[in-house]
C-alpha cells in the first residue's frame, strides 16, 4: 500500500478544486442539486483562519479537506470539504486527512472542531464517532434542514 502524503494546498488551486468539485458531485449524488450550497470563499481557508489539505497517494491527490473559522471567540474551527476519490477509499486517506485537519486547526490555536453532515453519509458519520466526535445541536446553513447531522470534538 502506498503511503498517504498530505500537503497545504491552497483552496482554489487547480488540483484542490478538482477534488472539491468531485465531492460536491458526490453530495449532489446523495442529495439532490449542487451538493451543497453553503458560502465558501477561498480566503477562509487561508492561515491563520484556516487551511486547506489535500492527500496525496503515488503523487495521486485523492483526497481533501480544511478548517475555516467558526464563531468570534477565535477558538472554534468548522470541518470544510471532507472527501476522498473513490479509488482511494478504503485506504485510511480520510482519517489521515482528518488527523491533519485537527492538527492544522490545533496549531492555529483552535480548541475544537466542528463539522455537518448529512444522514445519507453512513461512511463519515462512522469515521467521524469513532474519531471521538459527537453530536452537537446543528448549526451553519443546513442548521434546520432535515438530515443534517452536526458533531463536535474538543481538540
Amino acid at each position: 500500500m502506498s503511503e498517504i502524503e498530505i500537503r497545504a494546498a491552497r483552496f482554489d488551486s487547480p488540483e484542490s478544486q478538482r477534488l472539491v468539485r468531485a465531492a460536491l458531485t458526490d453530495l449532489g449524488q446523495r442529495y439532490g442539486g449542487s451538493g451543497d450550497d453553503t458560502p465558501v470563499d477561498a480566503v477562509e481557508f487561508e492561515p491563520p483562519g484556516g487551511a486547506f489539505l489535500v492527500a496525496y497517494l503515488a503523487g495521486e491527490p485523492v483526497g481533501c479537506g480544511g478548517w475555516r473559522s467558526h464563531g468570534d471567540a477565535g477558538e472554534t474551527a468548522e470541518l470544510k470539504r471532507m472527501y476522498t476519490s473513490p479509488v482511494a477509499r478504503g485506504r485510511g486517506v480520510a482519517r489521515a486527512v482528518l488527523v491533519a485537519v485537527e492538527r492544522s486547526a490545533r496549531e492555529h490555536g483552535r480548541k475544537r472542531l466542528i463539522l455537518e453532515c448529512g444522514d445519507k453519509q453512513p461512511e463519515a458519520i462512522a469515521m467521524y464517532t469513532s474519531a471521538g466526535y459527537e453530536r452537537i445541536p446543528n448549526f451553519g446553513y443546513y442548521k434546520d434542514a432535515p438530515g443534517c447531522l452536526s458533531f463536535g470534538r474538543t481538540l
